[in-house]
């Protein structure tokens, strides 16, 4: 037990014991003979007052009672050095896996309230199976005596049936009974609910930690099963036990999951080879079933507190909408409502009665209901923002089916829409990308028009081969005459006078 402040640690907190056990006479041995001896009496003496705190017939959690209760019963001295004692031996009953300590805080008397949690002794099997607690005994009374308790405790199988071949004839559950599973008893859900302690005993996989280890699996796993060979080898697996937490964890199992899992068919192969994808895929089914019950059960419950509400004639407060935040009321609203009558519908109406509005005579598909009411109760998507999405599935044209309505119910969810105001705002910029979208569907013709004949233009100017001017043909002149010939000469010899 971890306290830096012996003030928040008194005999005037108070205190509960919660254990899930009734201790046996096989109980009451190892306590005596295998865990007094590492711990000390004393604090064995505190597990059995601890533990007396409920009758022996009960389970759950005791009365809250002053831990001046407990110090009275332990014949400890009020005062800091009875606190410390009592805070080192609960620490050891913390360190064998006796006992588990939790403080909660009470806001409204600023005090804390302190809660035992104990657990049951290790039977003889299970301790000398684990090794740290077998070498600290090992540690307080030596190995000679380890060896000699170990002998009293458990008893040997004889020899005549260690040579013989066994053969399983336990008959499984399901080969006897049939169960109806088709049918919930929304009344018996409904008692467990309310009946249940909010203490879960069922070990859970801590995410903070590696997971189940070899020894919480072997511990819990059916001795006679099939598969049990297949499991012990998992102790020198450490990949195939990695892989099992990895299931657990991704498919939110507990270990009681977790060993039915291991004990299916084809889980392993001949070679003991965990078969992981084979394994997902089960527990895949297992995730959906729950999950698909206990959505069922969800559902019917908050229909009963709905009734309740409506016998009890509690209403809520009306809310306004802003002129800004106006949705355009749909063509089939037209004559009914106004556009301020339309909004204040989808901000205060329940869904049901807006999905009715939306269909002719307000016959709704049970489908339809069915997909709004896991919308509503299960994804706890606002019922403003539920009415939202009908406005925007009727006015985009949108189907009615189931996964274009969660498409854009997980759209809602995942951008974190909790108001009516976002909501608008999401149906507005919807609206927005789709004009967009339809200009830029209507733009190419255009555009394409343009640059081709702008390129027709480019290739005329730079590509063809330039324009050469060629000499027409000269025609024919008349001969020339002897006069014409005689002044060319004379010319001809001028000119070469000239030159010299």
């Amino acid at each position: 037990m971890r306290i830096t402040n012996l003030h928040h640690f008194t005999e005037n907190h108070r205190f509960c014991v919660f254990r899930d056990f009734a201790l046996s006479g096989l109980n009451y041995r190892m306590l005596t003979n295998i865990y007094q001896p590492m711990i000390g009496a004393f604090a064995v003496g505190l597990f059995t007052t601890l533990y007396q705190q409920l009758p022996s017939e009960m389970t759950g959690f005791s009365a809250l009672e002053q831990q001046r209760k407990l110090f009275f019963s332990l014949e400890l001295e009020h005062g800091e050095r009875g606190r410390k004692f009592l805070i080192e031996q609960s620490s050891k009953l913390e360190a064998v896996g006796l006992l588990q300590t939790t403080r909660r805080y009470i806001e409204a008397n600023d005090d804390y309230i302190y809660e035992y949690q104990l657990t049951e002794p290790l039977g003889p099997q299970e301790f000398f199976k684990n090794q740290h607690l077998t070498l600290l005994l090992r540690d307080k009374v030596g190995k000679h005596m380890v060896l000699n308790l170990r002998e009293e405790l458990i008893a040997e199988e004889p020899n005549e049936l260690r040579q013989t071949n066994s053969e399983n004839l336990s008959v499984p559950f399901y080969e006897l009974f049939k169960l109806n599973t088709q049918v919930i008893d929304y009344e018996l859900e409904q008692a467990l609910y309310q009946t249940a302690t909010s203490r879960q005993t069922d070990v859970k996989l801590d995410v903070t930690t590696k997971g189940f280890t070899y020894e919480d699996i072997i511990m819990r796993f059916p001795r006679q099963s099939r598969n049990r060979e297949f499991v012990e080898n998992l102790r020198y697996r450490p990949d195939q036990l990695a892989g099992v937490n990895i299931v657990a964890k991704k498919y939110q199992l507990n270990l009681q999951d977790i060993c039915r899992l291991l004990d299916e068919d084809s889980v392993f192969d001949d070679e003991s080879n965990l078969q992981i994808d084979l394994l997902q895929y089960k527990a895949n089914s297992i995730f959906r079933q729950l999950k698909q019950h206990d959505e069922k059960v969800e559902r019917h419950l908050h229909k009963i507190e709905d009734a309740n509400r409506a016998e009890n004639g509690e209403m809520q407060m009306e809310k306004s909408v802003e002129m800004a935040f106006y949705l355009d009321a749909p063509q089939i609203f037209q004559g009914q409502c106004d556009v301020h009558q339309y909004n204040m519908i989808l901000r205060n109406e329940p869904y049901t009665l807006v999905l009715k509005r939306f269909f002719p005579q307000g016959s709704v598909p049970d489908g339809v209901i069915k997909i709004f009411e896991v919308i509503d109760l299960n994804y706890k998507l606002s019922e403003e923002v539920i009415n939202v999405l009908i406005h925007y599935v009727h006015v985009d044209r949108r189907s009615w089916t189931k996964a274009s309505i969660e498409a854009v119910a997980s759209d809602l969810l995942g951008k974190g829409i909790h108001t009516y105001e976002l909501a608008v705002e999401y149906v507005r910029d919807k609206a927005k990308y789709r004009e967009q979208a339809a200009k830029k569907a209507a733009e190419p013709s255009n555009n394409e028009r343009n640059s081709y004949n702008k390129s027709r233009t480019n290739y005329n100017s730079t590509k063809q081969k330039p324009k050469i001017s060629i000499i027409a043909d000269v025609p024919k002149s008349a001969p020339l005459t002897d006069e014409k010939r005689e002044e060319m000469r004379r010319k001809a010899r001028m000119l070469d006078g000239k030159m010299d």
